[in-house]
């Protein structure tokens, strides 16, 4: 059976026992209302796996990232979903907290199906369309991999719209963009609709020499909960894994959350799923060298506006499995 390890080192130095809490406590997780991770955790309600280890998780929905931000630093949530960076760039400024992974699932590069385009080169002079905005994450390594493959200044050589992934997937739909980079459940979608993928961004950060298996989305927690009550972080910890095992097998688990995917039709279900299951990542020690080098890219890449005061990695951003 396999336990977390916080990687604070010497600072924390515990470890999650395999205590078993005797009364369920409360566990308060903030997300968006209609973020993919509600799958999970739709899964982890029906199926108990909260109270088979110990505890009750409570699914507050929120509008926004920046109100799940808000329950969490004001202790009404004691979990809410963002990506390491973030967490990294919040250590670095003092702040104690722990990311859990989620998801490696990431997004890609996508084209029309009468598109001639065959490589990020040939959208020169093109409009692309971005979801988020001009610090997203997989628009920092496109640019990246443009540069390193093609000499190419992709901000300079290319007319960007930035924008929310719904209004994104509309304007590569209707033609208004060339190309677009969206995330992965609207690259999902896109592909459903005929849509071509012209680059996944994980080919993207191997090229670069990053490492594609590093989870970029998980939850975050603060270091102070996993001192006082670690048995109940290792009791979420394994409904989380509960979950993703499920899901990543039964078929029938997907068919029951059909209805909350939002799914228009089979090919778009059949979609979400596969790219699902494709971001569940291991149950396995993080690569700290390959996160560090992703965060010195991101750091030359977005700079403080990104990164804040992180240019390397700060110890004890993630938590990680041992046997």
């Amino acid at each position: 059976m396999v336990f977390l390890r916080s990687l604070v080192g010497a600072a924390l130095g515990i470890f999650l026992s395999n205590v078993v809490l005797a009364e369920p406590k409360t566990l308060n997780v903030a997300v968006l209302k209609f973020g993919t991770v509600n799958w999970e955790l739709d899964t982890i309600a029906h199926h108990k796996f909260d109270v088979a280890n110990g505890l009750s998780l409570q699914v507050q929905g929120v509008a926004g990232g920046s109100a799940a931000m808000v329950a969490f630093q004001g202790g009404t949530a004691d979990v809410i979903v963002s990506d390491w960076l973030w967490v990294a760039r919040q250590r670095a400024a003092g702040k104690d907290y722990v990311f859990i992974p989620y998801s490696k699932a990431v997004g890609g590069v996508m084209v029309g199906q009468t598109s001639t385009a065959q490589t990020v080169a040939d959208l020169k002079g093109a409009k692309i369309g971005i979801a988020g905005g001009p610090l997203d994450k997989s628009w920092l390594i496109l640019q990246a991999y443009a540069a390193q493959q093609f000499g190419m200044d992709l901000r300079a050589e290319t007319e960007q719209v930035f924008g929310a992934p719904p209004l994104i997937f509309k304007s590569a739909l209707s033609g208004e963009t060339a190309a677009a980079i969206n995330f992965w459940h609207f690259t999902a979608k896109m592909e459903a609709v005929g849509m071509r993928k012209l680059l996944d961004i994980a080919d993207a950060s191997r090229a670069l020499g990053l490492d594609p298996d590093t989870p970029l989305l998980g939850y975050v927690v603060k270091g102070e909960m996993l001192r006082s009550e670690p048995e109940l972080l290792r009791g979420f910890y394994n409904a989380t894994r509960a979950a993703k095992d499920l899901l990543s097998q039964d078929d029938a688990e997907w068919n029951r959350l059909r209805p909350r995917m939002n799914a228009k039709t089979d090919a778009e279900f059949e979609g979400l799923k596969a790219g699902f299951r494709a971001g569940i990542p291991e149950d396995a020690p993080i690569d700290i060298a390959a996160a560090d080098r992703m965060l010195k890219l991101m750091a030359e890449l977005g700079g403080e506006k990104l990164l804040g005061k992180a240019t390397t990695l700060p110890d004890g951003v993630f938590l990680t499995v041992e046997e």
